[in-house]
């Protein structure tokens, strides 16, 4: 695997270098205010950075999709570190879940390197479209059910955890669902939802390595399907705001705020619709 170099930067480097600092501080903020990952916003902006660095089109939304994974396991860490402070993670649940995530995270995965560029970008902008629909309209199982017990909660956690390493995402937005469908505080939700990201987003990190390692379209700088300049720009203001979205999800009611990210997610979509059809 090629080093990284980091030579003298051109306009050019410096505009991508904000962008994803720009991206890390947006994506960050969601995951602790909504308890889900960011990558509804990091895949598409990746994808579109990719575009113009001319990546192939053959890897490139795979690229985005394991580099947004990637970013999501330094920024589960800070939200939940703020929200666990505050008590919120129901760490029995999370323990129930993960063992599901784990074994359907490395699935999710396989089934992202199985598909096309193209197709890869129509499942996303499917995924973008029913997320923007849960989130603009306030789409909310009832809590009819309590929690299962361990084999439900193993089952449970095996399909948020493909869903969210096919989408590259934090798996908060299907978390969070579930739990409210099963009883259990919003609130805790939320803190659960971002604690649960991590085996998410870690053992979907390494096995986007172990997948794409080798393929000879991946551009220099990558490890696997991962890209590390864009990993570090992101992580490096992700982690902050994550934190500052934790702290602001126990002060705000944040309904506006989904209605105007559901409008964004409809942008997405089109455009991920459009590019793969």
């Amino acid at each position: 695997m090629r080093p990284l170099y980091f030579g003298k930067l051109s306009a050019f480097h410096m505009i991508l270098l904000l962008s994803y600092l720009l991206v890390g501080a947006f994506a960050g903020l969601l995951a602790g205010l909504f308890g889900i990952g960011g990558g509804m916003v990091i895949v598409p902006v990746l994808v579109i950075t990719f575009e113009s660095l001319d990546f192939s089109s053959s890897v490139l939304t795979h690229m985005a999709v394991a580099t947004s994974l990637a970013t999501i396991a330094f920024t589960s860490l800070s939200s939940v570190h703020t929200h666990h402070k505050k008590g919120a993670v129901d760490w029995p649940v999370v323990k129930g879940l993960s063992a599901g995530i784990l074994i359907g995270a490395v699935f999710g995965v396989l089934t992202a390197d199985a598909l096309s560029g193209a197709g890869l970008q129509i499942v996303i902008g499917i995924s973008a479209l029913l997320m923007a629909a849960q989130m603009g309209f306030g789409l909310k199982p009832k809590p009819t059910r309590s929690l299962p017990g361990t084999t439900g909660l193993m089952t449970a956690g095996g399909g948020i955890g493909w869903a969210s390493a096919l989408f590259g995402i934090g798996g908060g937005s299907l978390t969070v669902p579930y739990l409210t469908w099963c009883n259990h505080p919003m609130q805790r939700s939320v803190a659960t939802a971002a604690a649960c990201g991590f085996p998410i987003a870690l053992v979907a990190g390494i096995s986007n390595i172990v997948v794409g390692w080798g393929n000879s379209e991946l551009p220099e700088q990558s490890l696997g399907y991962v890209y590390w300049p864009a990993l570090i720009g992101i992580v490096v203001t992700s982690v902050p705001f994550a934190r500052l979205g934790a702290h602001l999800a126990h002060k705000l009611s944040a309904e506006k705020l989904k209605k105007l990210f559901a409008i964004m997610l409809v942008m997405v979509a089109i455009k991920f619709l459009t590019n793969g059809l």
